[in-house]
């Protein structure tokens, strides 16, 4: 009877296919080859390890039992074997490919030359071999003996392949299995009001969780709820907030995704944006609540693109889901022209931008023009962006003009009127961790348009469109399309999985480990391992660090933003103070920090203050992992909400901070040549009073160029490289350089030119005074 309803709702396309091969191949693999449908590993990644030599010096007994080894003709029966193609079949069939089998002989013939004692058995039978009583070929259990000291994942490969084995995840939890629970899919676009009938039931059941995506959401849900009467706890992954006075737990939890469990019993769970179940760092979140959440029913949010996927995975689990499908509330209109210039703004408007340095250009720009602005990116602290959407939502405030990243996709509720795409490229990364520049999706294109005419907000109506002219077209495509079918959801390996990993490899660093644990990994075609690098990047970072396996996991599964040194450093010092076991104390973070901190005075400044930032939520999320070790969450917590009050005021200076960098990238450049540009050792200088030439002229600043003030768009007498952009031009187009950077180090390098000259100079009048006296 299901079985029916399931093929029914999934309809005749693609996806109903693959359900129905689903049902009738229940045994489905991906990768799979020989040996149990296992796939080849990647022994690129096998680090090889040095033998243990057990033989003491003097204590040669072989050369008792036969005779001393002649070294030059055992090496020659070494390379002997070496080249026997039978012999490298031999050591193929037991997991030596070519590249192992080369290494593991270089090592082997390394041992037998140099040890003074080889082992009794390997010296009577390379004796026996030398003269002629043996073949060559008796070698090869010696030699794989060896080998598998070396390479020791080949004498555990089968059970490393079981523990690596990640085809049937709902076996994961057998808690959720257990019970029988209904699963309700609310799917619709931005603005639908899917989240709200879903928490409705949460508010109405006996107890219940609420899953999402941000620290915000997971807020906004704790405020509602306590508001409504309905007790509820907060749990995020630097943040522990019981509302009962006694510290009684709540039947109620709004939580992020990451920390929620997957043991405690509820009535009523709600998982938030289940089309991030694909992300490719953090779409294992999404897999392991749906999968795992112990709730009689489920209720799921997102878009309709995840629906045939949800179903297929829980036809693994026997549970039926339920489909309820919402439009948009309020309308949405693709307007028919670009904004063109920055003076076509009008109160309500939200300027989308892909990088910071976006940010901090047309935030300039547009206060240059006496309009007041609000400014919301990423690593800003949620009190700040907060702070931030208050200003811009307040009737009474003069702030109409929001310039934001894709981070008010979600998490925000905004009285935006028109959603303005700066640009349509941005920085991604792909399923190899590589960082790629990409137009948008349309399925972000519609989470940041959707966020225009929000219901119950100041705009009835949305609407959407571009700066730049020729954008607007690509928009209105990317728009007409479809959003693809969500293909697979994300898997992450356990810290169990880990340590089964290390005690067959015990020798094996932990990013290692994981990347042979990938290697190995066999996923159902429904599932992808998502992206370590993230992991492995801290792995590397603290491996000289002396931390047990289960501490050195933890640390490396803490968010942190590794782009920045600062935060890097500082984990990197947090990790060594506990490899002490001496506790990190609130006096001890404030000397690291340099705390109390003053306002910033310049963006560096701010930069740095969101990086401090970020190391307090670090020092608080791994204080809620090793209690002991962190004591001081109280008086953290304290300095951090300081702290964001000093980002605030920051932010609400943008523009001078802005203006401050600028001087001092300029440093002793005229201030004439403040928009000046660096063409064949010239300075070119444009008019202080065009603010708007970066939107005119022949050819536009976009994207990462639209630099403000110190943008230009001039003509350069050097020929054009190959791709039409010099090397500077693409490292600020790629987001890896600033302008202001560029332009400092154009000017340092400039400074550096006249001592220099002015040296040759000397050297050659001096030179003619010597020639001189010579005459």
């Amino acid at each position: 009877m299901w079985l029916s309803r399931g093929l029914r709702v999934l309809g005749p396309g693609p996806a109903s296919l693959r359900a129905a091969r689903h049902i009738l191949s229940p045994g489905r693999l991906v990768g799979s080859g020989t040996r149990g449908g296992a796939k080849p590993p990647d022994t690129s990644l096998f680090v090889p390890i040095a033998p243990k030599v057990r033989a003491r010096p003097g204590d040669n007994v072989g050369a008792e039992l036969s005779q001393e080894l002649n070294k030059a003709e055992a090496l020659r029966v070494l390379n002997k074997f070496y080249k026997r193609k039978e012999m490298q079949r031999l050591g193929s069939e037991n997991g030596l490919d070519a590249r192992l089998f080369h290494q593991a002989f270089i090592s082997f013939r390394k041992y037998v030359m140099e040890v003074e004692s080889l082992s009794v058995d390997l010296h009577i039978i390379l004796n026996d071999i030398c003269c002629g009583a043996g073949h060559v070929d008796d070698l090869f259990p010696y030699f794989l003996r060896h080998a598998k000291q070396v390479f020791p994942m080949l004498d555990c490969m089968e059970d490393l392949r079981k523990i690596s084995d990640l085809r049937l995840p709902a076996n994961w939890y057998p808690e959720a299995r257990a019970i029988q629970r209904k699963i309700v899919f609310h799917a619709g676009p931005t603005n639908s009001g899917k989240t709200h009938h879903a928490i409705q039931s949460f508010l109405a059941a006996k107890s219940g969780v609420y899953c999402g995506p941000l620290k915000l959401l997971a807020h906004e849900i704790y405020q509602k709820s306590n508001d409504a009467g309905v007790p509820c706890d907060l749990v995020t992954g630097e943040e522990r907030t019981i509302v009962d006075p006694e510290g009684r737990q709540s039947t109620h939890v709004a939580c992020t995704i990451e920390m929620c469990s997957v043991t405690t019993p509820y009535e009523i769970a709600v998982i938030d944006e289940i089309q991030m179940i694909r992300d490719p760092s953090r779409g294992w979140a999404w897999t392991r609540a749906l999968l795992g959440l112990c709730a009689e029913e489920i209720h799921i949010c997102g878009e309709a693109a995840a629906v045939n996927l949800v179903m297929e995975l829980m036809y693994d689990t026997g549970e039926e889901v339920e489909v309820e499908s919402y439009k948009r509330l309020t309308p949405m209109t693709i307007l028919d022209s670009a904004l063109e210039s920055l003076d076509n703004l009008r109160p309500g408007d939200c300027i989308v931008c892909f990088s910071k340095t976006d940010i901090y250009s047309l935030s300039r720009q547009i206060e240059a023009r006496g309009l007041e602005c609000a400014v919301i990116y990423g690593s800003l602290p949620p009190g700040t962006k907060l702070a931030q959407a208050k200003k811009f939502n307040d009737p009474e405030d003069s702030c109409k003009i929001m310039v934001a990243t894709d981070a008010i996709g979600m998490g925000l509720n905004l009285s935006i009127k028109r959603i303005i795409f700066n640009s349509l490229v941005k920085p991604s990364i792909n399923e190899k961790g590589e960082k790629e520049m990409d137009r948008i999706t349309t399925s972000q294109a519609l989470q940041i348009a959707g966020r225009a005419g929000r219901f119950s907000s100041a705009f009835n109506e949305g609407e959407v469109t571009t700066m730049h002219r020729d954008d607007l077209p690509v928009l209105q495509e990317i728009l007409s399309r479809t959003v693809e079918p969500i293909e697979a959801a994300g898997l992450h390996p356990t810290a169990d999985q880990i340590e089964m990993f290390a005690y067959q490899l015990p020798d094996a660093t932990l990013s290692n480990l994981i990347d042979i644990f990938v290697s190995l990994s066999q996923v159902d075609g429904l599932y992808f391992v998502c992206n370590i690098d993230d992991f492995k990047f801290l792995a590397d970072m603290i491996q000289h660090i002396p931390l047990n396996l289960r501490v050195r996991y933890v640390f490396c599964t803490a968010p942190i933003n590794r782009k920045h040194p600062f935060v890097c450093t500082s984990f990197l010092k947090f990790a060594r103070q506990f490899s002490r076991n001496e506790p990190l104390t609130f006096d001890w973070l404030c000397r690291h920090i340099n705390w109390p901190l003053t306002p910033p005075k310049n963006i560096k400044d701010l930069v740095h203050l969101e990086a401090v930032h970020d190391v307090l939520d670090l020092y608080l999320w791994l204080s809620y992992r090793f209690m002991d070790m962190f004591p001081d969450v109280n008086l953290v917590r304290d300095i951090q909400t300081e702290l964001d009050s000093i980002i605030q005021i920051g932010v609400k200076n943008i523009t001078r901070l802005i203006r401050a960098s600028d001087s001092i990238s300029a440093g002793a450049d005229d201030a004439s040549v403040q928009r000046g540009t660096w063409t064949n050792g010239k300075i070119n200088v444009e008019d202080a009073n065009t603010p708007d030439q970066a939107f005119s002229g022949s050819r536009r600043i976009r994207g990462s160029k639209a630099l403000g003030y110190r943008a230009v768009v001039c003509k350069s007498d050097r020929p054009e490289r190959a791709g039409g952009n010099t090397l500077s031009e693409r490292l600020v187009q790629q987001g890896h350089l600033t302008a202001e950077l560029l332009q400092q180090l154009q000017d340092e390098w400039s400074a550096s030119q006249i001592p220099r000259n002015s040296a040759q100079n000397l050297s050659k009048s001096t030179n003619k005074g010597s020639r001189k006296k010579k005459k």
